[in-house]
């Protein structure tokens, strides 16, 4: 069985999708991952979609916009050791912004695109409705790959739960897309008139009394503006689909050694195996060291032992009491890591062929290209470093 790496990620990777729970270092971690990339000489973007600053300012930035933004080189590669031709980009999704564009580009003039962007029930699914924010990721992912000429788009996903909504965001649409009722509303006003049964008329007369006559008469222009326009949607989301699904796209499980982490990993990794994909690299972010190859209960032992140990002279007792709490000291801060490796092998075990990172604790938060940097030196460091987390003894 061949072990991916974040090597083989940067390498051959056109597309790196970085999914975990918050506050593990996903952010981090694709903006690591694209700035290796660049390095290796590729033309590489990274992409979030939360709607947090976190990357603009792990890079160093005031703020990110819809479209990639060109970074200078001398930021994320001041010695100059890059390939030519390495390139880094950034940029952070603005939902309503591409779905206007979407609308824009599809619609057969510039009058039906003006009806559907002043109608209200657009503006609110636009900015508001659940899911739109991962469907237009999709679309911004499909522009980015079909035309924006990137050899390696990082994608910065919201915690794992929310990315699953990302990876289902096509298959949602199509499923809109052919619901009948859908393909009822599209249907001209008049023929709709004649063909439209007793029960779909009922079923409209008494989400208005709900909802108000108003907001239906939206939805309903909205879906009779649309048309036209959802065989577009439709042949873009059947291609998102197999982006997703091509070899060369690579899922990146990102999550830290605590408890609540790892659930999450683990349900990520279920989840990303029933859409018939695989996670390829796993990174372990705040791994506390193990030091030397004594486990944590033979070092209380011993501690234990050199208290019950009798001395005449104070500084005797003294002496034994110091090298006593070191030893309980030391037992105590293996048992932690000790807990943690166990609690990361119930997520290695289900992303199987997935090569490992382990990044230690730091002592200093990563909000620059310096401390970047220092992490890309660790995540890309010898192949040894897939295979183990670090340690000071072992």
């Amino acid at each position: 069985m061949n072990v991916h790496t974040l090597n083989d990620v940067v390498d051959h990777g056109a597309i790196a999708v970085c999914c975990g729970s918050g506050g593990v270092g996903k952010t981090t971690t694709a903006a690591v991952v694209a700035i290796e990339g660049a390095r290796r000489g590729r033309r590489a973007v990274v992409v979030t979609i939360d709607p947090a600053k976190r990357l603009a300012n792990a890079l160093g930035l005031d703020e990110l916009a819809n479209e990639p933004r060109l970074i200078d080189p001398s930021r994320w590669d001041p010695d100059n050791h890059r390939v030519p031709g390495g390139e880094l980009s950034a940029m952070m999704l603005d939902t309503k912004s591409t779905f206007d564009g979407l609308v824009t580009r599809y619609a057969d003039s510039p009058a039906q695109a003006q009806r559907i962007l002043a109608n209200n029930f657009y503006k609110n699914i636009s900015s508001a409705l659940s899911g739109t924010q991962e469907y237009m990721a999709m679309e911004k992912l499909h522009e980015l790959h079909e035309d924006g000429g990137f050899d390696l788009i990082v994608v910065d996903t919201p915690p794992s739960r929310h990315a699953l909504d990302f990876l289902d965001a096509p298959a949602r649409l199509l499923r809109l897309l052919n619901n009948a009722v859908f393909r009822m509303l599209m249907v001209p006003t008049r023929t709709y008139l004649k063909i439209a049964g007793a029960a779909v008329q009922a079923f409209i007369r008494t989400v208005s009394r709900v909802v108000g006559t108003e907001v239906v008469d939206d939805i309903v222009a909205f879906f009779r503006s649309f048309e036209g326009m959802e065989e577009g949607f439709r042949t873009r989301a059947e291609r998102v689909v197999e982006i997703l699904q091509q070899n060369e796209t690579r899922f990146v499980l990102v999550t830290s050694p605590q408890r609540d982490a790892i659930e999450e990993a683990r349900y990520f990794a279920e989840q990303i195996g029933n859409h018939n994909l695989a996670v390829d690299a796993l990174v372990v972010n705040r791994v506390h060291p193990r030091f030397g190859t004594e486990m944590s209960a033979g070092l209380r032992a011993r501690a234990e032992s050199l208290r019950e140990l009798t001395f005449s002279n104070r500084n005797q007792r003294e002496a034994r009491d110091r090298l006593a709490a070191r030893y309980q000291n030391l037992g105590e801060f293996n048992e932690i890591a000790e807990r943690e490796r166990a609690h990361i092998e119930t997520v290695r075990v289900r992303t199987r062929s997935a090569g490992v990172a382990f990044v230690p604790y730091l002592p200093h938060d990563v909000h620059d290209f310096t401390a970047l940097a220092e992490i890309g030196r660790i995540l890309f460091a010898p192949p040894d470093n897939d295979a183990r987390p670090p340690s000071t003894g072992d």
